[in-house]
């Protein structure tokens, strides 16, 4: 029941926001009691907590999944962002604001997890694309590792990107072509050349 609980929440969450869904929302979805969501989850921050774990969880999963199939390093970024933003489904609702301001411990401690996570996976990534001469080799990696991780992070800032003009997929798009046009070298860009042709416009 935790489990099916959890998911529903997550569902909730990500599509109408972690503040504008109340625990009746979710038992009224389920068709259960509230007292059933208590008897797992002692108050709606616990919940909130256990639904951002566990979708943390999946997503790095996916990401592990994604690095083990040793693909072209270009290819590899647009397969995570694909994995991303099917599991955030485009963010209809900003989950990531309300999270901030309503639970800003949470997602504070959520950030440094998603930071430690993507610098690996990006320095690694950027290791690949260097050795494969895809990537500039005068590259300051462990510079360019956190001002990714700074970007991707202020793309999901809503008072900056207004999502009715800046629509949270395309955005990861551009931003995403923005940061490989900066370190690719002529072959790398031939590369990036066909991801961009045949992703944009179908995120």
């Amino acid at each position: 029941m935790k489990e099916k609980i959890t998911q529903k929440a997550t569902d909730l969450f990500i599509t109408l926001g972690f503040k504008s869904v109340t625990m009746d929302d979710i038992a009224n979805e389920m068709g259960i009691s509230k007292k059933t969501i208590y008897a797992h989850f002692k108050n709606k921050t616990a919940l909130v907590k256990e639904v951002t774990n566990v979708l943390y969880e999946t997503i790095t999963c996916g990401i592990d999944t994604i690095q083990d199939m040793d693909k072209n390093p270009i290819e590899e970024l647009y397969e995570i962002k694909k994995l991303v933003m099917l599991h955030l489904k485009d963010e209809k609702s900003s989950p990531q604001y309300q999270l901030q301001k309503y639970y800003p411990e949470i997602a504070e401690g959520m950030k440094m997890k998603q930071f430690d996570k993507m610098q690996e996976c990006t320095i690694a990534n950027l290791k690949r694309g260097v050795a494969l001469g895809l990537y500039r080799e005068n590259l300051d990696i462990d510079f360019v590792s956190r001002i990714y991780f700074v970007g991707v992070n202020g793309i999901k800032d809503d008072t900056l990107f207004e999502r009715q003009k800046f629509p949270k997929a395309q955005l990861f798009e551009e931003y995403l072509e923005y940061h490989l046009r900066g370190i690719v070298t002529k072959e790398g860009l031939q590369t990036l050349n066909k991801f961009i042709k045949t992703t944009v416009h179908h995120a």
